[in-house]
């Protein structure tokens, strides 16, 4: 997906979306998924940005996947409530509030992950506030 012309962190968004949703609604599964994901995107983001002689490069998407997984766990959401959690990470993702911007210079892969999980952090957070106000309002 990291291939795609445009917007691949979009896709790469889409694509944890589709993991999430196959995935079983055990939190420690989610959690070890999320670990696991980490580990996996800071090795091969490493191994990228020697590739392609840039650091994040475009191409990984890992980070993405892994995003959505953080920002929609131990959130109770429909499908209206999936959608916001898409937009809440993807504007995160792109703001990258402090200290998510200084998160991705950690070097390597490391930084390529950190990041996003950072933004994820606050977009999950997020979400929990607009469903709290949504619980309260619409009951």
């Amino acid at each position: 997906m990291g291939y795609i012309p445009f917007a691949p962190g979009t896709f790469g968004s889409a694509a944890g979306l589709l993991l999430w949703a196959v995935l079983p609604a055990s939190p420690l599964v989610q959690l070890a998924t999320i670990l696991a994901l980490f580990v996996l995107g800071s090795w091969s983001g490493s191994v990228a940005e020697r590739h392609f002689g840039r650091t994040d490069p475009g191409q990984v998407v890992l980070d993405e996947v892994m995003g959505m997984l953080i920002t929609l766990f131990m959130n109770p959401v429909g499908a209206w409530g999936v959608f916001g959690a898409f937009l809440l990470f993807r504007i995160a993702d792109i703001i990258k509030p402090f200290p998510a911007n200084k998160l991705e210079r950690l070097p390597g892969g490391v930084g390529v992950m950190a990041d996003d999980a950072m933004a994820a952090v606050y977009a999950n957070l997020a979400l929990r506030l607009a469903l709290a106000l949504g619980n309260r309002v619409f009951g």
